[in-house]
């Protein structure tokens, strides 16, 4: 059974992933590129990004409309172990998943009909403390940068050419997605990002729903 993560792979040029740049560009962890081949696998990714996450954190999630941001959010939130089912939050903007256990809360933001910037985070009145929880922007790219000079930018592709010969192998393919990981700022420069690169294609690989966001 073919691999549902290949890190041979990288995103196509047109995404902004490689032109992201730090205050101290000394400060930016190299980016992690992986090829993911199911929805699934994009929910494992989430789990196995959640396990690096912190209070904290302010990670920004691109991609084209359809692309997987939803999943990848919705693997973050089984990895931290909070309350609910993460959706995509576009009618609400914001939503708040608090915590199951010890760990921190979930803030999934839209930020697709923002202009972005802290003062309108904070008119959002969300009933969470931010630098105590992770938050999670899709379509945050250009928006929401000045949360954090910290920060994790994921940008999401369709892989050009995944398509297979038959109609069973490019029905697979319409799923296959380029993904680029890129730490901005100090906190991101020894945080083990390159453990993504570790992630197993195994027959036994996880299970669970697949929607794409």
């Amino acid at each position: 059974m073919e691999a549902p993560y290949d890190t041979s792979r990288a995103p196509g040029a047109g995404t902004g992933a490689d032109t992201v740049t730090p205050a101290d560009p000394a400060a930016a962890a190299p980016p992690v590129r992986l090829t993911v081949r199911t929805p699934d696998a994009m929910r494992e990714l989430g789990r196995r990004l959640a396990r690096l996450l912190r209070p904290g954190d302010l990670v920004l999630l691109t991609g084209q409309l359809g692309a997987g941001k939803t999943t990848l959010a919705r693997g973050l939130g089984e990895g931290l172990n909070v309350r609910g089912a993460v959706t995509s939050p576009t009618f609400v903007i914001a939503r708040v998943h608090p915590p199951l256990g010890t760990g921190p809360a979930l803030v999934h933001v839209d930020a697709y009909r923002l202009s972005g910037g802290l003062d309108e985070m904070e008119d959002l009145d969300l009933d969470v403390s931010l630098p105590e929880s992770v938050v999670v922007v899709e379509w945050g790219e250009g928006r929401m940068e000045e949360l954090s000079e910290d920060r994790l930018h994921v940008v999401i592709e369709r892989a050009e050419g995944a398509d297979g010969p038959g109609p069973d192998e490019a029905a697979a393919g319409d799923d296959v997605r380029d993904v680029s990981v890129t730490g901005v700022g100090h906190r991101w420069a020894a945080a083990g990002l390159s453990s993504l690169m570790d992630l197993p294609g195994r027959s036994d690989g996880p299970e669970g729903a697949d929607g794409r966001g």
